[in-house]
């Protein structure tokens, strides 16, 4: 079978079981949100990556794929820190400017420094979910099963970059069905806009998480870098610093609680300087992604494909 045929089968596979039971399957009742949905496809994307690992050996085993080469195929080992330190630095310069807004003009250093933010989070299941079942069962299937099939099939790097990540992007376009299920009072065409937007978000993410994923060989960076992304919500693109809360849009498979949304706090504005800074920050921290990106994932693990 060719590596586009299994990776649209491991999106049905991801996908599907959402929808074959009352716990998993969206209503005007029933949001994702509620801790027996969550509860429910928890569950099931477990079951969903179980499968899609046993099918990946599988292809190993008809490519009569070396037993030690599996592990490095798959990104679990060998493991290195260092790589990782380099990639994520990689992806915190990038977030420049919202690390800016979220740490220093709303003060949230505080939180960070006595990690009570990361305690709440994981004490509720849509912590648990966005910030390690989400993370970790969507990299292990779209860079950690699906990428292989790809190098197997010969496809070069640049191919793998930007092809992968639309299977990852196609899996979340099942959110229209659900938002327009819990969210009737919204136009269509809004809602369409919405997903096409969500599309959007989450290729581009699987773009760099894809392209790091070649390069260093380890899906622990490409885990940990998706739960900082989850954490972080998509960077402020206009607006004042400090006088809207600017709640994130939300990251690959996250959407944020409506009533977290609704009651999301107004801080005051702090001036001009704040706003002007920010700005000046974020262009500073995307530039010096584009710039550093190569190096910051330079690793001796690299996978063996040829980026043209």
């Amino acid at each position: 079978m060719s590596p586009a045929l299994l990776s649209a089968a491991y999106v049905l596979i991801y996908v599907i079981p959402f929808y074959l039971s009352s716990a998993t399957r969206p209503s005007p009742t029933l949001t994702r949100d509620a801790p027996l949905s969550i509860r429910a496809r928890i569950r099931a994307v477990t079951f969903s990556t179980i499968v899609c690992a046993v099918l990946t050996t599988y292809v190993f085993y008809e490519h009569n794929v070396p037993a030690h080469e599996i592990p490095k195929l798959l990104g679990l080992w060998p493991v290195s820190l260092f790589d990782t330190a380099q990639t994520m630095l990689l992806v915190v310069i990038l977030f420049a400017g919202p690390l800016f807004e979220h740490g220093i003009v709303h003060g949230g250093w505080k939180d960070w420094v006595t990690l009570r933010g990361v305690y709440e989070s994981l004490c509720s299941w849509i912590g648990y979910r966005n910030f390690i079942v989400g993370p970790v069962s969507e990299e292990l299937v779209w860079r950690s099963f699906i990428v292989p099939l790809h190098v197997l099939g010969n496809f070069t790097g640049t191919q793998i970059v930007f092809l992968t990540p639309l299977y990852f992007g196609i899996a979340h376009m099942h959110h229209l069905y659900e938002f327009r299920i819990t969210h009737p009072e919204v136009p269509l065409f809004v809602a369409v806009l919405r997903s096409l937007f969500q599309f959007t978000y989450t290729s581009l993410f699987g773009f760099f998480a894809t392209f790091a994923y070649l390069r260093t060989g380890n899906i622990y960076t490409c885990i940990i870098a998706h739960t900082f992304c989850n954490w972080m919500g998509l960077p402020r693109f206009y607006g004042r610093v400090g006088v809207e809360a600017g709640v994130p849009i939300g990251p690959p498979d996250v959407d944020k609680k409506d009533d977290e949304q609704n009651s999301a706090p107004a801080y005051q504005g702090e001036g001009s300087l704040w706003t002007v800074a920010y700005y000046i920050i974020l262009v500073a921290g995307a530039t010096g992604f584009y710039w550093f990106l190569f190096p910051l994932t330079q690793s001796k693990h690299t996978l063996s494909v040829t980026f043209d």
